[in-house]
């Protein structure tokens, strides 16, 4: 059986040990919070770089979006203007056939 200075060496060194390991622990926790740190940043930036793109990306699609819109109405107001014009020159056609044949029926039934 051990005696009483040999179990309370045994103890401290165990102590020892356990002491040693929790600052070992502790060295690893602070590495480890500094690896999370400089990831975090990391992070961060990379994020922020595709948010740059992002709207980047967004501001060129609304400028291409506005160009085509304006082509569009361009072209929707000269369409309209033609059909304003073929509708005028339809509609004066067939004023004048509508009267020429009102004129030729009213010339046949009051032919003497």
């Amino acid at each position: 059986m051990p005696t009483l200075e040999e179990r309370v060496a045994y103890l401290e060194g165990k102590v020892e040990e356990l002491s040693g390991g929790h600052t070992q622990l502790r060295q690893g926790i602070h590495v480890l919070d500094q690896k999370v740190d400089r990831f975090r940043e990391e992070l961060s930036s990379r994020i922020d770089a595709l948010d740059h793109k992002v709207d980047r990306f967004r501001e060129e699609l609304s400028s291409r979006i506005d160009a085509l819109d304006h082509r569009l109405n361009t072209r929707i107001d000269t369409l309209d203007q033609k059909v304003s014009r073929w509708f005028a020159w339809l509609a004066g056609f067939l004023i004048t056939a509508l009267l020429a044949q009102l004129g030729l029926l009213g010339a046949a039934l009051f032919r003497p």
